[in-house]
């Protein structure tokens, strides 16, 4: 069982930044792989970001260049920065956690999920 926290949301003005959090429980937290995902009102949720255990990362085309997700084993804790933030990024960010080798878009691969942390972006 791996239980996830997340933490780091709030409101933000567009072209601000934020840094998320995700703090898992257990001690085999790096042997998983990492991945955030969104949820806007109305809207599906969708794939983010992603690290596997070996460090390979994964980026939805629309965060490319803006968001970088990065794990401190150490700590047992995923982080993704959000820079210049947009309105459109406004959603419930939830991060997740499975042993993946592939398919680390898939939301339904994962397991393991937090309750999320609402992220706002004014214009």
């Amino acid at each position: 069982q791996v239980q996830l926290v997340e933490s780091g949301g709030g409101l933000v003005q567009a072209g601000g930044s934020l840094r998320l959090s995700c703090a898992a429980s257990g001690r085999t937290f790096s042997t998983y792989t990492m991945g955030w995902f969104r949820q806007a009102p109305g809207k599906e949720r969708e794939f983010v970001a992603a690290i596997t255990y070996s460090g390979d990362t994964y980026y939805a085309d629309f965060v490319k260049g803006r968001f970088t997700i990065s794990r401190d084993n150490a700590k047992n804790t995923v982080y993704l920065q959000m820079n210049s933030l947009k309105p459109e990024d406004t959603a419930v960010y939830h991060c997740a956690a499975d042993r993946l080798l592939d398919s680390v878009r898939a939301s339904t691969k994962y397991d393991y999920w937090g309750q999320g942390t609402q992220v706002t972006v004014s214009s």
